[in-house]
């Protein structure tokens, strides 16, 4: 018999909506720890006895009063937001007013606060309804502690079905690596069992935390830049409908045409060099919207292909991204955790990412940290020289140089100068930071590559090149490049023409064999350019040495080849100084 429809009783509706809300340990840190990053915490101490399915979070943050305190975890009770208009433009990390009482229905919930401007400590112990049952006074710091006891005690079935304890504790350290790089202020600590597990020590911006996080990264493998992003604000702003990721651009509630509309977002990228680190699995491109991390695939895969063809076969970037934007410009209700959200104008996003890639790819001097502290080492050097009576390594002054013709282009591309040639392979290159050895063939090939990106040109043939044996996939292949294959008689073909970079190479025939072996357009324009590259070994003269710098410092990514490989080494004037102990004092070396 067919049971009638009947409304839920309460405490069933409160035990699923905190299921979603709250659905593992990892859940339960970072709710408590994004409520202390609300209440401006410098620094959080999380807490873990797995064991005994129990976590604290004790933090220096604004504290609560004894008022906020008896309400904290009544159901959908918020100090961020009062009607609905605030839910289109959110700044906390948390909004909704479910994360407290969704751990009181799970487990023993205990509260410990004094407000920073305030005397008086108070402890609160909450029943399965939010409701306090317990209140006394405590001696306290200015902050707040929450302990939470028997995680899902009363729910045995979900316990169960939760993965082994070490992979919680992994999720719980994913959780925080991710807050951290978003909030690079705070200072952490977390205890596992009443021992230090881990901590990251603040940094002004995410590239001081990446390091902490991944081993074998260094502060120098990795690249930031900050932009000031124009972005449309939201004019009218009634609902989310007809907004979101999976919508036309057309559709926004933005007024994108009026030009007075617009105000400044900001887009921050931190980024591993691809000539210096990289991995194997793509587990750390990551997006931060606000302050929060955040899944958007369509910015994930434009990150990637922003590294396309600069990193070696089957490696990934290392790249966090964070979008500081307008809130009208986010829809955070689109998943419990607030892992996903719905952005507005996402092409234009994409294309702002990408153009930002672009630019921290580049050999820009602006972006090289080195030149300014090599910059301030030379000024003291000079500033000590002129106060005492002797000169560091002073040759004779010659007349000063000419002016270089080689201008910086309008993104401040870094000078080079053409030097020396070695073993008919490097160029040595001098620059105002120190030296670098280029491979001519590799550097040449991404200059070929890019030009072969801009502008696939085909060209008649003068005489046809003659290809014998071609298989039916390679035949296809040539003609998916659109290259003008004719029979010309039994397993014989003719072909008429040819990528113009390779009908002038003596052995053309030999690259277009090697182009018809497969892979797609891109993969055919590699192997013309490695084909079409001047080969090591090859003398060059310094002019011609000059011209290959000139056009490869203007490539989009000039740090590898498209295979992969690094193009350049560097040995900046810093390091130089090091090795010749020029910092030593001149005096003191000789026992004076």
């Amino acid at each position: 018999m067919a049971l009638g429809i009947q409304p839920l009783p309460t405490e069933v509706v409160n035990l699923i909506a905190a299921g979603e809300v709250i659905d593992s340990m990892a859940a339960v840190v970072r709710e408590l720890v994004e409520n202390a990053l609300d209440a401006r915490a410098k620094r959080i101490v999380v807490s873990l006895y797995p064991d005994q399915w129990r976590v604290r979070v004790a933090d220096n943050g604004s504290g609560m009063v004894l008022s906020d305190l008896v309400q904290a975890a009544v159901a959908h009770s918020t100090s961020k937001i009062r009607q609905c208009e605030d839910l289109w433009k959110i700044t906390s990390l948390g909004f909704r007013g479910e994360a407290l009482h969704s751990i009181a229905q799970l487990a023993s919930l205990e509260i410990l606060s004094r407000a920073s401007n305030s005397s008086e400590g108070w402890s609160v112990t909450y029943n399965a309804q939010g409701e306090a049952v317990d209140v006394s006074a405590f001696a306290i710091a200015p902050g707040t502690v929450v302990t939470v006891s028997n995680l899902f005690g009363s729910w045995a079935a979900r316990r169960q079905g939760l993965p082994p304890m070490s992979q919680q504790m992994r999720a719980v350290q994913a959780i925080i690596h991710q807050i951290a790089l978003c909030h690079p202020h705070v200072t952490w600590n977390v205890q596992q069992n009443g021992r230090e597990w881990f901590s990251i020590s603040p940094g002004v911006t995410a590239r001081q935390i990446l390091p902490q996080l991944l081993q074998q990264v260094r502060l120098s493998d990795l690249q930031q830049l900050t932009i000031k992003v124009p972005t449309p604000q939201a004019v009218g702003v009634q609902g989310n409908e007809g907004v979101g990721e999976n919508k036309p651009d057309n559709t926004s509630i933005y007024n994108s045409s009026d030009q007075n509309s617009y105000v400044n977002s900001s887009l921050y990228i931190v980024l591993g060099l691809p000539d210096r680190c990289h991995r194997r699995r793509a587990d750390w491109v990551r997006v931060a919207t606000n302050r929060r991390m955040v899944r958007s695939p369509q910015l994930e895969q434009t990150i990637l292909g922003a590294f396309q063809r600069t990193l070696p076969r089957d490696r990934y970037p290392i790249c966090f991204l964070h979008l500081d934007i307008s809130p009208h410009q986010i829809d955070w209700n689109r998943h419990p955790a607030k892992a996903e959200i719905y952005l507005h104008h996402l092409t234009y996003w994409q294309e702002q990412v990408a153009q930002a890639i672009e630019q921290v790819l580049r050999i820009n001097p602006e972006l090289l940290p080195e030149t300014l502290h090599t910059e301030r080492v030379t000024q003291l050097l000079k500033a000590s020289e002129a106060q005492g009576g002797y000169n560091v390594g002073r040759s004779i002054q010659e007349s000063p140089p000419k002016q270089s013709t080689n201008k910086v282009n309008d993104i401040g591309l870094i000078e080079l100068r053409a030097i020396a040639q070695v073993h008919n392979t490097y160029i040595v290159a001098e620059h105002p930071t120190g030296l670098w050895l280029v491979e001519q063939h590799i550097a040449h090939e991404r200059v070929l590559y890019e030009q072969l990106c801009d502008r696939w040109q085909l060209i008649p043939l003068k005489s046809p090149v003659i290809l014998t044996q071609l298989t039916p996939a390679q035949l296809e292949q040539l003609q998916r490049l659109n290259l003008d294959v004719q029979p010309f008689g039994e397993q014989i073909w003719a072909i008429r023409t040819a990528p113009e970079i390779l009908a002038q190479r003596d052995d053309c025939q030999n690259a277009l064999w090697e182009i018809s072996l497969g892979g797609d357009l891109q993969t055919a324009q590699v192997a013309t350019a490695c084909r079409s590259a001047i080969r090591n070994g090859t003398p060059l003269s310094l002019k011609e040495m000059q011209t290959l710098l000139d056009q490869w410092k203007n490539t989009r990514n000039p740090r590898t080849c498209p295979h992969g490989r690094p193009i350049y080494l560097s040995l900046e004037e810093s390091a130089l100084a090091r090795f010749f102990k020029r910092h030593w004092v001149i005096g003191k070396s000789h026992g004076i």
